[in-house]
């Protein structure tokens, strides 16, 4: 039987960077992977495909709508989608094959197939049995959906099938108005698919400060979807050439349909721990069905650990890899921390939207007292420039000492601009650092300098 010191179950982003970063710390690493390529949900059928698509769709929409207004003249491009799916693949193929040569480049083996748990510090992989001195679940999450509607990956589709469509439909619901809903949504909507958004709520974007998801909604309006909030959907009945959907309205509990063509089902993800001998183990979970781990991402069975959209905390790839550098350096005797207070969220769609730290609503609650500083970037040249002014930069700060408890963003480059603010909160830094700190010009980053600005005395160009 081989042993390791680590055996890291789950090749995704919290999994695969878990065991690079125990292969460089002198321990001997095996990862067990069941798909055909590394990366896990993320890379192949998750956050690296959408943004692909993302980025086509977008600049689709640039054509058709901005191009001529810089003197970019020609014939408007069309939409292949086949083509457009190889675009996507290439990508996914790229990232992949990426991870699996830093495997190789750090001696981690790649253990092909599905992993069980036999017993502490033993893990079967297609009936080979191989020994750690430490495991670590790190098997990610699958799509949830909702009761009574049945996914076929054709016309009722989860993300994963979404990435995968023949052509463009003519008509979509959205079930979720998500971060996967929303982004997804916009790409199809940008080539050319009527998009209505059914969300259960009465608000898009569940936890996100509430000013910026009202104008996001806005924004999105403008781009042509349709919202119908405060909507429980009830079923997906597939007809011949279409789909009905019935919702009840919650406002006078009333009945509505929409007939469509698709279906996307974005009613988030859960933790997927079958099969994995977890309760054979002894491993305790909690309610939610995620493993439950203490402070520094142990369980309570000594030598099994577990990260990411398994665990508790928002599934992030982000938030997983963090996670995965902390489990690799507790189990070398180092001192592996993730500071769950600053971990950026983001919603890749065009503009951005990006917050890390507290919303105002949280504040509110908490009797935290403190100031706001915005900025829009229509005050911004760069934005201004690139036809891209609509929104905003916001950061909360402690009213007696400044120092930022939060930042919240919706425009261009947001999920870029909003690490200046994950460094500044790491170090304590106040509103008043990071406007005394010097931004080129012209750059979008200026705006979240004036909104620290905003903070104090005032921003400049506002």
């Amino acid at each position: 039987m081989a042993n390791y010191d680590v055996i890291v179950i789950g090749a995704g982003p919290g999994g695969y960077v878990c065991a690079i970063r125990c292969a460089q710390l002198g321990l001997k690493v095996a990862c067990v992977e069941s798909r055909q390529t590394l990366g896990g949900t993320c890379l192949n059928v998750g956050c690296i495909p959408s943004k692909a698509m993302l980025h086509a769709s977008e600049m689709y929409h640039e054509a058709h709508t901005h191009f001529d207004t810089m003197g970019l003249v020609g014939a408007s491009p069309k939409v292949d989608l086949p083509k457009m799916l190889g675009y996507k693949q290439s990508t996914v193929d790229s990232n992949t094959s990426g991870i699996e040569f830093l495997f190789k480049k750090n001696k981690v083996d790649w253990l092909k197939g599905h992993g069980t748990i036999t017993a502490p510090g033993k893990v079967d992989v297609a009936g080979t049995e191989y020994g750690a001195k430490n495991i670590v679940v790190a098997t990610g999450s699958e799509a949830a959906t909702l009761t009574g509607i049945e996914i076929d990956e054709d016309r009722i589709v989860t993300s994963t099938g979404a990435l995968e469509l023949k052509s463009v439909p003519k008509k979509m619901v959205v079930i979720g108005a998500g971060v996967i809903g929303l982004e997804m949504g916009s790409v199809y909507a940008r080539l050319g698919s009527d998009v209505t958004v059914l969300e259960f709520l009465d608000h898009i974007t569940p936890g996100m400060d509430s000013e910026i998801s009202r104008t996001f909604q806005k924004l999105l309006t403008k781009q042509g979807l349709k919202f119908k909030l405060g909507a429980a959907v009830k079923s997906v009945e597939k007809l011949k050439t279409k789909l009905k959907v019935t919702y009840q309205v919650r406002k006078d509990e009333s009945t509505e349909t929409l007939d469509t063509d698709v279906v996307l089902v974005a009613t988030g993800r859960k933790p997927y721990t079958e099969n994995l001998g977890l309760a054979e183990a002894g491993v305790e979970m909690t309610d939610r069905g995620q493993v439950k781990t203490d402070a520094h991402l142990n369980t309570n069975v000594p030598g099994i650990w577990a990260l990411g959209d398994v665990v508790a905390g928002p599934m992030l790839a982000h938030k997983a890899e963090d996670e995965g550098m902390a489990v690799a350096e507790s189990i070398a005797g180092q001192r592996g921390h993730v500071n769950y207070g600053v971990i950026p969220g983001v919603i890749y769609t065009s503009p951005e939207v990006a917050s890390v730290g507290k919303t105002e609503e949280e504040l509110k609650e908490e009797g935290h007292a403190y100031t706001v500083g915005k900025f829009p970037f229509m005050g911004n040249a760069r934005a201004k420039s690139h036809f891209a002014g609509d929104g905003f930069v916001k950061i909360l700060a402690d009213k007696a000492t400044d120092r930022i408890l939060g930042a919240h963003i919706i425009g261009p480059m947001a999920g870029d601009l909003i690490h200046e603010v994950c460094v500044a909160m790491e170090f304590g830094a106040a509103a008043e650092d990071l406007a005394r700190t010097c931004h080129a010009h012209p750059t979008f980053s200026e705006a979240v300098r004036e909104a620290a600005l905003a903070c104090g005395d005032g921003a400049i160009h506002a």
